[in-house]
């Protein structure tokens, strides 16, 4: 067990599930998993895990991937390729590689941890957190860990205390005065509150902590069950809150945050919420703090030039307001305002853009103005486009959300030329 002057952590191993689609992020998600969708200008959404992991102590890691894997991949090769075996640090990339069978792929969530259960064997670790990667958020996993072992459970379930009516999208936790899940219901039309306060609900953040041991005689049971979903949220979890100890974490408890600063997370898994998520760190005190170096979000970093802005004319000026501009940009006359902008953008002299989020290597032609937008990367915006102003019009070509969010894809835009 572990040594009483060392970290929790020490002993621990970080499983990222990251081989969802996520198919609610639409088009963004057609050639990349959403884990490996870009947010904040420079990161993937799969560093927020990883990067809790490292500053919270964790160096030894393994990320399932599945759907789409290419990007997800070639991103954790480039910018996490930092851990020396030697130190006995690793970070294993474990696609789904029929290990059990020649026709089974990952058949859960579950499933993609039993199928490598030789593998984390060989961390020789005492616990494994089991974590989802498609998540932004700040949190120390070591503060869960620790709650875990002083409780005795089973099994400790990171949860979101959220209005009790928000929770219906959630798997809620039912808990007793001590914590203790009771029962775990999958969407409930009507949520329970906690005991503290009715009209909040325990939702699930899809993390977990177990010990090894546990976790690996559990998983093949589960293996042998022809009846199982082999899920941690449809199967593992409700079965040990049946026949074993399982207990809610607070994420308020161990949310890395500025003092009396909201906990923040998000799940950036809708168009809408993505582009808000993003345009939201356009604010003059963002919830997410990006800028914090005691806990940073570590990601590959392209070597770029700084963003450049030029010309000065009155109705052709290179300016950002409020907005994120990334390295490698050029805003060559155009008028950015509330909008963020990943590397090597590239706007031309007339253009506007408002409120947009940008992915890498966006060209936006003379005269275009764009407002409400998301841009998928490597997407040229032809001379004179107008998108934001007549959402009937944008709908004809573009995907337009319910929240009048606009996704633009080079595919979109080559069916409107070839229409045209």
């Amino acid at each position: 067990m572990v040594h009483p002057t060392q970290r929790l952590t020490s002993r621990s191993m970080a499983f990222v599930l990251a081989g969802g689609r996520g198919s609610r992020l639409k088009e963004l998600t057609d050639y990349r998993a959403k884990p490996a969708v870009p947010f904040g200008g420079k990161a993937r959404i799969i560093d927020f895990a990883l990067s809790n992991a490292l500053n919270s102590g964790i160096r030894k890691m393994a990320i399932a991937t599945q759907y789409k894997a290419h990007s997800l991949i070639r991103h954790c090769q480039r910018g996490w390729n930092f851990f020396r075996a030697e130190r006995n640090e690793y970070l294993d990339i474990l696609p789904a590689s029929q290990r059990v069978s020649e026709t089974q792929w990952y058949l859960g969530t579950a499933d993609a941890v039993t199928q490598n259960i030789d593998i984390v064997d060989s961390y020789d670790v005492d616990f494994i957190v089991v974590l989802a990667g498609d998540h932004v958020y700040k949190m120390d996993y070591e503060v869960m860990l620790q709650q875990h072992c002083d409780s005795g459970a089973d099994v400790t379930v990171g949860c979101l205390t959220v209005p009790r009516m928000e929770a219906v999208a959630f798997g809620v936790m039912h808990v007793d005065e001590d914590d203790r899940i009771t029962s775990f219901l999958e969407k409930p039309a009507d949520p329970p509150g906690t005991p503290a306060d009715p009209n909040v609900a325990l939702a699930s953040m899809g993390i977990y902590v177990f010990a090894w041991p546990y976790l690996r005689e559990l998983l093949r049971k589960d293996a042998a069950d022809p009846q199982s979903k082999h899920d941690f949220g449809g199967d593992i979890i409700p079965d040990i809150v049946k026949h074993g100890k399982a207990v809610a974490h607070r994420f308020d408890e161990s949310c890395v945050r500025p003092d009396g600063d909201p906990a923040y997370w998000r799940d950036a898994g809708t168009v809408d919420a993505f582009w808000k998520a993003n345009v939201d760190l356009t604010d003059f005190d963002p919830d997410l703090d990006l800028w914090d170096r005691e806990w940073p979000i570590w990601t590959y970093s392209e070597q770029m030039p700084p963003a450049k802005f030029i010309h000065d004319q009155e109705d052709r000026r290179g300016v950002a307001i409020s907005s994120l501009v990334s390295g490698g940009c050029i805003i060559s006359g155009t008028e950015v305002r509330n909008s963020l902008l990943f590397t090597q953008v590239h706007a031309n002299s007339y253009s506007t853009l408002e409120y947009a989020v940008v992915l890498p290597r966006v060209t936006i032609g003379r005269r275009a103005s764009l407002k409400r937008v998301v841009i998928d990367s490597d997407v040229n915006i032809p001379e004179r486009l107008v998108v934001g102003e007549d959402p009937e019009e944008d709908a004809k070509w573009f995907r337009v959300t319910d929240g009048g969010v606009t996704l633009i894809t080079q595919d979109m835009l080559n069916r409107r030329a070839a229409a045209q």
